[in-house]
Formats: C-alpha cells, sequence, structure tokens
C-alpha cells in the first residue's frame, strides 16, 4: 500500500509539474529574462504550491502520527549556514542556467530529450560529488583531541 501511495503521489507530483509547463525549460529560463520576455506563471505555480503546503502541513500536522512512520520527520535545523547558502546558490544558477529543477526535469525524462538526460546525469553527478565533499571534509572538521 505504501509503494501504491507513494507512486500515486509522484504521479500526480509529475503530471502537476507537466500540465503547468514547468518541465518545459524556455518556460523557466522566461520566468527569470525579467528585462525581456517575462513569463511570470511560474510564481503562479509556486504560490499555488505554497498554499497548498501551508494548509497541508496544518491538516496533518493535527494527526499524533504519520500513517506510514512511526513519527513525523521534521527538520529541526534553523540555521542559514554555509552549506545551505552553498547549496541554494548552485541550485539557483542551475536552474536559471538549464531551466530545469529536479521536479521539472524528473517528468520530462519521459521524453527522452538529451537535454534532460543530460541535466539528470549532472544533477545525479552533483549529488554523489557533494556527498564525497562532504564526507572528505568530515573527519577535518573534528576537533582535535
Amino acid at each position: 500500500m505504501r509503494t501504491l501511495l507513494t507512486f500515486l503521489t509522484g504521479a500526480l507530483f509529475g503530471t502537476g509539474i507537466a500540465m503547468s509547463g514547468m518541465a518545459n525549460p524556455a518556460k523557466v529560463i522566461n520566468f527569470f529574462d525579467v528585462a525581456g520576455t517575462w513569463d511570470p506563471s511560474l510564481a503562479f505555480v509556486m504560490g499555488g504550491a505554497v498554499i497548498v503546503t501551508f494548509f497541508g502541513y496544518r491538516f496533518v500536522l493535527q494527526r499524533p502520527t504519520p500513517v506510514f512512520e512511526p513519527t513525523f520527520d521534521i527538520p529541526t535545523n534553523r540555521q542559514l549556514d554555509a552549506k545551505l547558502l552553498t547549496g541554494s546558490a548552485i541550485f539557483g544558477v542551475g536552474w536559471g542556467v538549464a531551466g530545469f529543477c529536479p521536479g521539472g526535469a524528473l517528468p520530462a525524462l519521459g521524453t527522452l530529450d538529451s537535454r534532460v538526460i543530460i541535466f539528470v546525469a549532472a544533477l545525479v553527478a552533483g549529488m554523489f560529488a557533494a556527498r564525497f565533499i562532504l564526507d572528505w571534509a568530515k573527519p577535518r572538521a573534528q576537533p582535535a583531541e
């Protein structure tokens, strides 16, 4: 049942991304082109997502526990650290240059467009590179005893 619900949630998300046009890199790049062919529709898609999330969290968190987990897994770190800011900057630059974010690229994989495949390959490589760098830096950040 859990796998089925996970699949249905992903299918709903992918359908929404595709229907809103957010799997089209030109539409995303036009959102960032405020001095040229600006397309504000992405702001409406994001605004709709924020509203649904706002009310969804309030509804779901009224439950004592999640349906398929023993506890809610809510981030507790509220720090604006270098890791968060660096990752956010890389994400934003990549999104603006390529016109894809992971949420839009994964559903677009079904098109077999070479640009999407290259983006997703770079995304996966970047995830592995980030993990390698963090694992490599971890021992150096430990105080000497």
